[in-house]
């Protein structure tokens, strides 16, 4: 026995699709231009959030003394930023060749 429709939840603008709804519909992005037009078609369906980089950053977690940490984190938002742009800065003056040898010479 089919179960009735509970009248309170029935929406006379919305009513439930049909097989021939389903038959007819389309993808928004073949839809959309003809309602709203190409350009705010466009702007509707691009992809939200930030763009991809494309030159990603691996996530690493690492344990800093809390005053380094505390002396970039008080220069303001950046500040991971910051540390990488410290670390690349020691990578290219050489410095991780000497801290390896003296490390292996132990």
């Amino acid at each position: 026995m089919k179960k009735k429709p509970d009248p309170e939840l029935i929406d006379q603008e919305n009513p439930e699709w049909t097989e021939e709804d389903f038959r007819r519909s389309r993808p928004a992005s073949e839809a959309l231009p003809e309602i709203v037009g190409r350009e705010a078609a466009d702007r509707m369906l691009r992809p939200r959030g930030r763009p991809k980089a494309a030159v990603t950053k691996t996530h690493v977690n690492i344990r800093l003394d809390a005053d380094v940490l505390k002396a970039f984190k008080t220069t303001g938002p950046g500040w991971q930023t910051r540390i990488n742009q410290a670390l690349r800065e020691w990578l290219k003056k050489g410095k991780l060749s000497k801290v390896r040898d003296s490390m292996q010479s132990q």
